[in-house]
């Protein structure tokens, strides 16, 4: 079964489509057309989280912060930044976006000692070639190094 949004339905040919209406008005404001619902779901989220405030009825409320701001109340302004939020929920499978939580441990962990360090890396590989130079004995001094070019026949 499909998920259900708010202001999201779907077209007879496949895409889903969202738009807003505006308050006080019978007009609509059209806020685009989508491949997956999700996208749609946040292009929503951001004209009713402009439209009506805090208090507006929010596909993902958990998400609201993130979602770009529109530069003002102009149908234009809020369907680029509609734009922009969908473009944020693009998801190959189409599922709503998961959120994952780490507890303050486990972020505290990671900052501590990222994996992808450059500076880490660098000074992992120091560390081993100290350890393989001493356990070795072998020093690669400057007389043992020969210096070949693909040049060189």
């Amino acid at each position: 079964m499909e998920p259900t949004y708010r202001g999201v339905r779907k077209r007879k040919w496949g895409k889903w489509v969202s738009e807003i209406r505006q308050p006080g008005k019978k007009t609509r404001i059209w806020l685009g057309s989508y491949d997956f619902p999700a996208m749609a779901a946040a292009a929503y989220d951001v004209a009713a989280l402009h439209l009506r405030g805090r208090n507006a009825h929010l596909n993902f409320p958990e998400l609201a912060e993130t979602f770009p701001r529109p530069e003002s109340s102009r149908a234009e302004d809020i369907q680029s930044a509609a734009q922009m939020a969908a473009l944020q929920m693009r998801n190959p499978v189409g599922a709503a976006p998961v959120r994952v939580g780490l507890s303050e441990s486990e972020i505290q962990a990671i900052n501590e000692s990222p994996l992808d360090s450059p500076r880490t890396m660098w000074m992992q590989m120091a560390a081993e070639a100290v350890c393989l130079e001493e356990e070795t004995g072998f020093d690669e001094g400057e007389d043992n190094i020969t210096h070949r070019s693909i040049w060189d026949s």
